[in-house]
């Protein structure tokens, strides 16, 4: 069969072209020489548009100038004003990553200051972001990629060898089957694999942090799966019930590509760190460790919205907004050259937000849906989002008037966010009264993360970033930071009180509720779906004591605060949606299959689309296996 890089350089002059690698789908071809560098973009143009296969020139080694020369004209060549935080060389791949405050300022108009960077020092310039609150996992993030460099290098292009290693197609038996190893009648432990004759990719990987050790993940144990075969794994999101079980995988031995966007290859490396965290405090040995965490970023592919990739021979994949968290995405794959089109929405909103927009529903070709049920259910009904905010404000208010506390346990991921949002604009409106609001767990941190992505945030948010009106970086909120402050807030008058996790599963909420709860002036304000068996369901459902363990003896704790349940501020799709979702989808798929969801919801949801769309629909089993074509 042809050799795609060997066709490429038969299109380009001979002589000038010292290599060509891949980067994942991407194909980079290095020169050094220095006339071609400048004015050879038309040539490649020219062979993109004969093989339709993004093509990307860079100088060799050879023609860089030294980094510190380099450094310097780019501090003497960018503004001021953009105000450049760091500036780090990948050498082997001959990129440098500036980043700044102001992006926009740095790249110049029309990118003519990253222009004349790339035309005086052959390095390739990429101006990026950097968070308006200091992320030290985003720090970490970018060190670890170009520390290994070289490590990197080599991993994209055995990524893009086994992409197209047949390249050229032909006629081959075609075959499509989805097994569900978690996530199927349930929420939790998300987890799908898919299988052609040429690939075998994992749809997520997570974890139900509410259920019991047998129950809590995904059936790997099947012979269906093997972590040898597997050649890629895309994540939607980094919610744990999703991502919780994906450094897991590079533990025991995965080696190859993940896919995600950038705010989610951040929040997930957050979530596994704090996630081990968690188990060293309940006195049980992590799934896996740190250096886990690393392997993982380091075989991490981030992509953009409607950005097309190929990831195995015969499978092309479309991230969309999901609008469930920053970076939220859902997951189209086109399969076998056009053969099949599958949506896996994952988790998704189909309404605006304050702090992000509405999912995608237009797509160039569909005929498989396959949607979550979180409310999926004729029970569930949101409210709007306004009345649901008013509802939320005024239990905040009434808690304040009996001088008590408001405990708002939130994930820390997209509620949290969601929530300062709101608090704030109440806040700034007088529609709440002065008092402290503190905001503890991971909740800081992931919200500097958003801070460095604001091209996933809404249109208003957005704007409000780049004007340098940052409502995230607002002096209402208070970041505990230590067990002291904690106890002073216990200790202390009415306030506000936002902290992780939103199930009360583990983290800062959980010790905040022990605390409070015995207290009738205080209350606690549920803002998303507690899973079943959770401690946020059971506070939910009326428990009336808790038992804690606190070091070797046991507490009993009685349930006296005031609880509030308000569903219409969740990040998923309420039933309404869900039904509007499919009603506006375009294309009309040939056939939904419905998950994520509790048993009666999937089959409510399922049992009403089928009667309104009379299309096939299914709501799977785990370990069900289902044939697309």
């Amino acid at each position: 069969m042809p050799d795609i890089l060997k066709t490429i350089l038969n299109e380009l002059p001979p002589k000038v072209i010292d290599s060509a690698n891949f980067e994942g789908a991407n194909i980079v071809v290095y020169t050094s020489d220095e006339d071609f560098f400048l004015k050879g973009e038309e040539k490649i143009r020219q062979v993109v548009d004969k093989i339709k296969k993004r093509i990307e020139l860079r100088a060799s080694k050879s023609l860089l100038i030294e980094q510190k020369k380099a450094e310097d004209f780019i501090k003497k060549t960018i503004p001021k004003d953009a105000d450049i935080q760091n500036i780090l060389f990948d050498e082997q791949r001959s990129i440098v990553v500036i980043e700044v405050k102001k992006p926009g300022i740095a790249i110049g108009r029309g990118g003519e200051i990253l222009k004349t960077i790339k035309e005086k020092t052959f390095w390739i310039p990429q101006a990026i972001r950097s968070p308006a609150i200091r992320s030290k996992i985003t720090e970490a993030i970018r060190h670890v990629l170009f520390t290994k460099e070289e490590y990197r290098k080599k991993f994209l292009n055995s990524v893009g060898k086994k992409i197209y290693k047949e390249w050229s197609p032909e006629k081959r038996e075609e075959w499509i089957r989805l097994t569900f190893l978690g996530g199927a009648r349930q929420v939790g432990r998300s987890c799908i694999l898919l299988q052609t004759p040429e690939s075998k990719i994992l749809l997520d990987c997570g974890i139900d942090i509410a259920a019991s050790n047998s129950d809590k993940f995904p059936y790997l144990n099947v012979p269906e799966f093997n972590i040898k075969e597997i050649d890629a794994v895309i994540l939607s999101h980094p919610h744990l019930d999703h991502s919780g079980l994906l450094p897991y995988l590079y533990k025991i031995g995965y080696r190859g590509p993940c896919y995600m966007t950038t705010p989610t290859r951040d929040i997930t490396s957050l979530l596994a760190l704090d996630f081990i965290g968690v188990s060293y405090k309940k006195a049980v040995t992590p799934l896996y460790r740190i250096v886990d965490i690393k392997t993982m970023v380091k075989h991490s592919i981030d992509l953009n919205y409607n950005e097309v990739t190929d990831i195995t021979p015969d499978v092309r994949l479309t991230f969309y907004n999901a609008g469930h968290t920053l970076g939220s995405a859902m997951i189209h794959l086109n399969i076998g050259n056009g053969l099949h089109n599958l949506l896996y929405t994952s988790d998704f909103k189909y309404a605006r937000t304050r702090v992000l927009d509405l999912a995608s529903c237009k797509f160039p070709r569909l005929e498989t849906l396959i949607i979550e049920s979180t409310y999926g259910g004729k029970q569930n009904i949101l409210p709007s989002r306004r009345d649901a905010e008013e509802v939320f404000i005024a239990a905040i208010n009434k808690t304040i008037k009996r001088k008590g506390k408001a405990l708002v346990p939130v994930l820390g991921v997209g509620r949290a966010q969601e929530v300062m949002m709101i608090v704030d604009n109440a806040a700034r409106e007088g529609k709440l009264p002065n008092v402290p609001i503190y905001v503890d767990g991971m909740v800081w941190d992931v919200t500097a993360i958003h801070t460095a992505y604001p091209e996933f945030l809404s249109p208003y948010l957005r704007s409000q970033i780049f004007q340098d009106k940052n409502p995230f970086t607002s002096k209402l909120f208070k970041r505990v930071g230590s067990p002291q402050e904690r106890k002073e807030i216990i200790e202390g008058g009415p306030c506000i009180i936002l902290a992780t996790s939103g199930m009360l599963v583990g983290g800062a909420s959980v010790e905040y509720f022990r605390e409070l709860a015995d207290n009738k002036h205080n209350s606690i304000i549920f803002v998303s779906y507690q899973g079943p068996g959770s401690l946020g369901r059971q506070v939910q459902e009326g428990i009336k004591e808790v038992k804690f363990s606190v070091g070797s003896r046991e507490e009993r704790v009685s349930v006296n605060m005031e609880t509030v349940t308000i569903d219409g501020m969740t990040g998923h799709a309420g039933r309404n949606e869900l039904l509007s979702f499919v009603n506006n989808l375009s294309p009309t798929p040939r056939r939904i299959i419905v998950q994520h969801g509790e048993v009666s919801r999937s089959l409510d949801l399922a049992s009403t689309l089928y009667k309104l769309h009379k299309i096939e629909t299914t709501v799977p089993r785990n370990l069900e296996t289902i044939r697309l074509r």
